[in-house]
């Protein structure tokens, strides 16, 4: 049985991403201008964005169906592990700005959820298979 909670945390990151895709696909400049960061080449934020409306899209598939699309999880959890231990590690490193900080940590907090999720699926998937023997 899939627990009630997962679908609001996957169906939350979507929307996460999703807002956050568009925010920087369509309004980067004011974004980047408002934390005082100098803007790179648009290209890059394009990409970024993006990939976050992807994964947005991805998140709201596995809402949608967790038990059936527990085998995405990873991915999503990859994504979270990588952009929140990016900026921690430059953070670490010497510094980032500020404006990625936030970010990260609701980055890592989706990545224990998501890795939370995850694992529970698979117990709950194991208990099935255990049942029908």
């Amino acid at each position: 049985m899939t627990p009630k909670w997962i679908a609001p945390v996957f169906l939350l990151a979507a929307a996460y991403d999703g807002l956050l895709g568009i925010a920087f696909l369509f309004f980067s400049g004011p974004i980047f201008q408002s934390a005082g960061v100098p803007l790179p080449h648009l290209g890059y934020v394009q990409f970024g964005a993006l990939v976050l409306l992807i994964f947005a899209a991805m998140f709201l598939r596995i809402a949608r169906d967790p038990a059936g699309n527990r085998a995405l999880i990873p991915y999503g959890a990859g994504l979270k592990a990588a952009y929140s231990g990016v900026v921690f590690g430059h953070q670490l490193a010497g510094g980032i700005p500020a404006m990625w900080l936030p970010w990260a940590w609701a980055d890592l907090a989706f990545l224990v959820l998501f890795l939370v999720a995850w694992s529970r699926l698979r117990q709950a998937a194991g208990a099935g298979r255990s049942a029908h023997r």
